[in-house]
C-alpha cells in the first residue's frame, strides 16, 4: 500500500515551510524545498507511529485487531 499525503509548501524569505493537510501537526522546514519535504515526511511518519502506539495501548484485552487496506 502506498501512502500519499498533501504537502502545502511556501517560501518565507530564505526558508521553505510546509505542512500536511491530512495530518494535523505535521510540519517541515528547510533551506531547500527538498530538505523541507524530507523533514515533513519524517514528521508525518513520527506522528502516525505515535498515534498507532497510543491507540493500541488503550485497547481492552478482549479486542481483536484486523488489517484494513485502503486504496
Amino acid at each position: 500500500m502506498r501512502n500519499e499525503f498533501t504537502a502545502v509548501v511556501e517560501q518565507d524569505g530564505l526558508w521553505y515551510i510546509a505542512y500536511c493537510a491530512e495530518v494535523p501537526g505535521a510540519n517541515g522546514q528547510g533551506s531547500t524545498r527538498e530538505e523541507c519535504l524530507d523533514n515533513l515526511k519524517q514528521a508525518i511518519a513520527l506522528i502516525l507511529e505515535h498515534r498507532r502506539e497510543e491507540s493500541l495501548r488503550s485497547l481492552p484485552p478482549e479486542a481483536k485487531q484486523e488489517l484494513v487496506v485502503v486504496g
